[in-house]
């Protein structure tokens, strides 16, 4: 059954073009910080007693369990949608490779892009594409030549697939990040392969993996 929409107060309106304008200039829904923010409102509560509002006339739907869970009924939504991601470089699944250049990845002299849809990224901030080399990360269903979308971070939890920058080696390496007493195990997925230990001072966490694009041959 069609919820009925009655008529907006000018700060609900307001929050309702907001959402619109978010989506169609970021391809993803705002959070609700992002409309206190934007909307000028005096605290969270207050945007979520609208958005109440908002849902309960059939003006947006929301999935509370799902961080930026606003969806606009007219079908204006982040899985449908097509969004390039930078591919700045490569990341090894084996033994750590050279990266050259900086001791970050830039996303800005990211040289190509790869197209995927909105449901990939789930409306996350700060994503990027590496090719994967090598097989340590195959248990894993990484496979060498594989596309890893990844997500900046500079914290991960134990047991999450990493970029991490060794320091002292100027290297990079993709693996399972676990942090140990006084030290920490990258660890490869692939049982015929040795784990990785560092100083959790000589490490540097570049991102975490939130998805996997499979290269068929």
């Amino acid at each position: 059954m069609k919820t009925k929409q009655g008529k907006l107060s000018y700060k609900q309106q307001s929050i309702v073009d907001f959402i619109h304008r978010f989506w169609r200039e970021r391809n993803y829904p705002p959070s609700i910080r992002d409309i206190v923010s934007g909307c000028g409102l005096s605290s969270t509560s207050v945007a979520d007693y609208n958005l109440k509002i908002l849902e309960r006339q059939g003006y947006i739907r929301r999935h509370r369990e799902v961080s930026r869970g606003i969806e606009l009924p007219n079908g204006a939504r982040a899985a449908g949608r097509r969004l390039f991601i930078p591919v700045i470089g490569t990341i090894a699944a084996g033994e750590p490779i050279p990266v050259p250049g900086a001791d970050t990845w830039d996303v800005t002299a990211a040289a190509d892009t790869i197209e995927v849809t909105g449901d990939l990224t789930r409306g996350r901030e700060g994503v990027y594409a590496l090719k994967v080399k090598g097989s340590s990360m195959v248990d894993a269903l990484i496979n060498d030549g594989d596309i890893v979308l990844m997500q900046h971070a500079n914290a991960v939890e134990n047991g999450e697939m990493a970029a991490v920058w060794l320091k002292s080696e100027r290297e990079a390496t993709l693996k399972k990040f676990y942090l140990e007493e006084g030290r920490v195990r990258l660890q490869p997925a692939n049982s015929r392969m040795k784990a990785i230990y560092a100083e959790p001072g000589n490490i540097e966490i570049q991102g975490k993996v939130i998805a996997v694009i499979r290269q068929l041959d």
